[in-house]
């Protein structure tokens, strides 16, 4: 029995200390990871719409989303937004831009964890390039009546995309006034 108690200490003792190694990384590369991020989204909004200001924005759905504009008339060229929804393995985080009458301008898929081959083909400019152009209405998958061609394997995930997509611009649209002062 003492044996067994000796063995059980050795072994706590082990994990206390690689837990707080391991707390200790984390503390270090958080901040990093955290800042990375934030510069892809950003990026990725002005690939969207390049040459805007962007003033963040809040939906009553709670949806940030940016108000794109342009720096020399202030006339407004577009909104961007993270649409997420969860996928097959994880939750798909796309970057969104429409024009001012709601018209997908392009998509970027900014975080994913689907499964490698199938779902994380997602990434592929072979499909985020068929959102481009496409309005409200016309934002659903194959499967579904859409136009949206989804892809062999992943439907699931097509399917989340196209619909995170169409929520994602309700509710920027809903908004009683996107583009003005709230």
């Amino acid at each position: 029995m003492k044996y067994y108690l000796k063995l059980g200490l050795i072994l706590f003792i082990f994990c206390a200390v690689a837990s707080g190694i391991l707390a200790y990384i984390n503390t270090l590369t958080a901040p990093v990871i955290a800042e990375r991020k934030a510069l892809a989204e950003i990026q990725a909004r002005e690939a969207l719409i390049p040459n805007a200001e962007f003033e963040e924005k809040e939906s009553d759905q709670g949806l940030t989303y940016y108000l794109a504009k342009d720096p020399e008339t202030d006339e407004i060229l577009g909104y961007t937004f993270i649409a997420a929804d969860l996928g097959y393995s994880s939750t798909v985080q796309t970057m969104v831009g429409v024009d001012s009458e709601f018209k997908v301008l392009g998509v970027q898929i900014i975080d994913q964890g689907e499964t490698p081959g199938l779902g994380a083909n997602c990434t592929l400019p072979i499909f985020t390039n068929q959102f481009s152009g496409m309005t409200l209405e016309e934002i659903y998958v194959d499967k579904d009546g859409g136009v949206v061609v989804s892809l062999s394997g992943a439907t699931i995930t097509s399917r989340c995309i196209a619909n995170s997509l169409r929520e994602g611009i309700i509710d920027v649209k809903d908004e009683p006034n996107p583009g003005g002062e709230q």
